[in-house]
């Protein structure tokens, strides 16, 4: 049921105007004059507000500008004695719905508001149907956010739990994949790399050696030099261990560094012999990091060499078998930074290879 109010300084047309609505089944309410009216209004919300134009102080016309500053659905019909041309757009102009002539007739009075009244409706069902929206994206959002972050734990446990798969078979190495990928991290983030590739460079340091799963343990532990067989076996690990990762739709990029972190820029590396360009540009941080990491710790078949021996591997092949930029940046870290080899399982966000941009200076997605 709609609720009308009726503004007019005289009572007669106030009482005459009231029964009419009442009559037809609207709710109606009557004000002196605007100021009457105002009141009623921010005590009240109604859907049309029906006015006289001349009144005392302060004028229908200029009520009508309040009504529709303050409540813009509502819809508002001047009532005047002089239907000129002028008044109808002075009305308009204010922002009236219409305006109906004096003496008021009482059926167009009714079908006058009765047409304001549905437009009003409309107005509320539309902003009804908005908060409802609103109502939803919010909800919708809140649910992908939920759901996203989920995911991003269950893909950190499986890199966590994938990466401990290897340590499990390979104890002589516990460790080894997590300071890898630390290191190669922090190399990137000295070259200016954004957050999306150094998380990519991480992840795929801390799995680089997943592919090791299918080299028996006593192979991985054996405490001499391998025959030819047995390193050729523990070669194909890079293989193993880009398939396994394309297997659960990690990022392109990272099973790309995986299947590459054993190349050389000269081409002398495996499994496939890669030179130059042919490598991706994430890959020479793995490269390197695997390299200083493994000379630097422990193996069943020889002794620690130490980090100097490793920076020393890496600065007399700088150019020849690591990318050079890739080398001062690890040389960098240790030399100037103090940098430490570091095991921890640092959390990453993967966005599974959206928005990565290729840097023009040294072939690293930058900032």
């Amino acid at each position: 049921m709609s609720k009308v109010l009726i503004v007019d300084d005289e009572k007669s047309i106030r009482v005459t105007l009231k029964a009419f609505l009442e009559n037809a089944d609207y709710t109606a309410e009557v004000a002196e004059n605007a100021q009457e009216a105002k009141v009623k209004l921010k005590q009240e919300e109604f859907d049309v507000v029906i006015t006289d134009v001349i009144m005392p102080r302060i004028s229908g016309m200029e009520l009508v500008e309040d009504v529709r500053a303050s409540s813009p659905d509502t819809q508002v019909i001047i009532m005047t004695g002089e239907p000129t041309v002028e008044t109808a757009m002075e009305a308009v102009r204010a922002g009236a719905y219409d305006y109906i002539p004096k003496p008021i007739n009482k059926d167009i009075l009714l079908k006058t508001v009765g047409q304001a009244a549905h437009i009003k409706g409309l107005s509320d069902a539309k902003r009804r149907l908005e908060r409802i929206n609103q109502n939803y994206q919010s909800t919708l959002e809140a649910m992908v956010e939920r759901r996203t972050k989920a995911l991003y734990r269950a893909v950190r446990n499986m890199v966590s739990l994938l990466s401990k798969v290897v340590e499990m078979r390979d104890l002589y190495t516990s460790g080894h994949q997590r300071r890898v990928g630390n290191l190669a991290a922090a190399m990137a983030r000295e070259l200016g790399a954004s957050q999306e590739v150094i998380d990519d460079i991480r992840v795929a340091g801390y799995l680089h050696d997943l592919g090791k799963i299918v080299v028996p343990s006593e192979i991985l532990s054996k405490p001499a030099i391998l025959t030819p067989e047995e390193m050729q076996l523990v070669q194909s690990h890079a293989i193993y261990g880009m398939r396994l990762i394309k297997e659960v739709e990690l990022p392109d990029i990272i099973s790309d560094m995986i299947y590459e972190h054993h190349e050389r820029l000269d081409g002398s590396g495996y499994p496939r012999g890669l030179a130059g360009t042919e490598i991706h540009a994430e890959a020479h941080f793995l490269i390197v990091a695997n390299v200083v990491e493994a000379m630097s710790s422990h193996r069943p078949y020889r002794p620690a060499h130490g980090i100097q021996a490793a920076l020393a591997e890496i600065r007399s092949n700088r150019g020849r078998l690591y990318q050079p930029e890739v080398v001062d940046a690890c040389i960098r870290l240790f030399e100037e930074q103090k940098y430490q080899l570091d095991d921890t399982m640092i959390q990453v966000n993967l966005t599974f290879g959206l928005g990565a941009a290729a840097s023009v200076d040294n072939g690293v997605r930058a900032k």
